[in-house]
């Protein structure tokens, strides 16, 4: 296996290429075609022809991400260079930039700008600390220790000189940015003269997630900058044209399309055959699908178990049926039953007690309840009456009693648990 440089919002990324008895198979990971990289580092696409040249390549997986997009991934460098005019154009404000903590690349430009128009630099964001102190004593994040402040000294500075570098750009709820948008996190309190950058794109399903995030912003009277109003982010993957750049270089002789969502794998299965791969050789998987190289060519070959597995805190596995509760109870509710029986004498001891959650409020349907006790009372004493002595028959006539009350009553059937209690 051969570890081959390219760029990408993350420090050393590497496409793959292994060398097998069939050819060489190559991976491209997470890349894009940026000649002008924050670090220097660009996709070595040398190594990658001279693969092609000798011995060839059998087959080619590649980022579909951004398939659907013609033209070129802008530069990573051209984001600093509009946060620099943005820290210019609001001096006197202090300014908070979300990002994700993965992103050296863009913490770094962040800091840059922030240094060059004269403010200090805080980090907020437990994942954002961890990954800023690794980078710096890795060498891959420069900052001048005169630039970083801890974030709890802030408010000794004045609001222009300072800028905030925290998590939580997808609007993940427990995150930095989050926490300061409904006025929670114990650092960071937002104020009305703040400006707020957004420099990311929300990944696919967390749009709602971040709007709600920069309504609450806007609602704490602060400025939110984000993508939809200026270029303070750039994607970290190919565009069309790298991709066909890529496909050309290689020349491979069989493609699969990976990483991105159905359509976007469709679309890059699509150029593949445009840049001359054979249609019988590109394959379009999902997770799970097996292929097969051989010397006829790339075939499928079945498929193995794959996609989401359900992890309950130690517990490991969680079976079919604890789900299925679990979409009742949060669907419908429960109602739970305790009722006290006398197996003796055959009678109902007391009043049954109805407890429900999720199912009604109790205090708004007090006739409903009073009902359920009355139909419980009447079914355990039918079927004492009839010979019932046993808890688990006992608790199955109430359940058929109250599930019907309930069905006929509120068209919904949540969870009944009855318990009967021999005394």
């Amino acid at each position: 296996m051969e570890f081959i440089p390219v760029t990408h919002s993350v420090p050393h990324a590497y496409a793959l290429a292994f060398h097998t008895p069939q050819g060489v198979v190559l991976h491209s990971g997470d890349f894009k075609l940026d000649l002008e990289p924050v670090d220097g580092r660009r996709t070595d696409l040398a190594r990658m022809g001279a693969l092609a040249e000798d011995p060839g390549i059998r087959l080619l997986l590649s980022d579909s991400t951004n398939a659907e997009e013609p033209g070129f991934t802008p530069s990573e460098s051209t984001v600093g260079e509009t946060l620099r005019q943005l820290f210019s154009a609001r001096a006197g404000h202090r300014v908070i930039v979300a990002c994700f903590a993965s992103h050296i690349h863009r913490v770094q430009q962040i800091a840059d700008a922030a240094a060059a128009n004269g403010r200090q630099v805080a980090f907020l964001g437990r994942s954002m600390l961890n990954n800023v102190e690794l980078s710096r004593s890795l060498g891959l994040l420069t900052i001048a220790d005169d630039v970083v402040v801890d974030v709890d000294d802030i408010a000794k500075l004045p609001g222009g000189r300072v800028c905030v570098i925290s998590t939580g750009s997808q609007g993940e709820p427990m995150s930095a940015l989050s926490l300061m948008a409904v006025g929670e996190n114990r650092r960071v309190q937002i104020e009305p003269d703040d400006v707020v950058m957004i420099s990311a794109h929300p990944i696919p399903g967390n749009e709602w997630s971040v709007g709600r995030v920069i309504d609450q912003l806007h609602r704490r009277g602060a400025e939110v900058i984000h993508s939809g109003k200026a270029p303070v982010h750039v994607s970290g993957h190919a565009r069309q044209g790298e991709l066909r750049t890529l496909l050309a270089v290689t020349r491979p002789d069989a493609f699969v399309p990976v990483h991105g969502e159905y359509r976007h794998m469709v679309h890059h299965a699509q150029l593949a055959v445009s840049m001359g791969v054979p249609a019988n050789q590109v394959v379009l998987c999902e997770d799970g699908d097996v292929v097969k190289l051989d010397h006829n060519g790339l075939a499928r070959d079945g498929n193995v178990p794959a996609g989401y597995l359900y992890v309950d805190g130690t517990v490991g596995d969680v079976g079919h049926g604890v789900l299925r509760d679990r979409r009742i109870l949060a669907d419908e509710g429960v109602v739970m039953v305790v009722a006290n029986v006398d197996l003796h004498s055959a009678q109902v001891v007391g009043t049954p007690q109805v407890i429900t959650r999720g199912w009604v409020h109790a205090p708004e349907a007090e006739d409903l309840l009073e009902e359920s006790v009355t139909v419980v009372t009447e079914a355990l004493a039918k079927a004492l009456a009839d010979g019932a002595r046993d808890a688990e028959v006992l608790g199955r006539a109430v359940r058929r009693s109250l599930g019907a009350l309930v069905s006929e009553r509120t068209r919904r059937r949540p969870m009944i648990i009855p318990v009967v209690m021999a005394v």
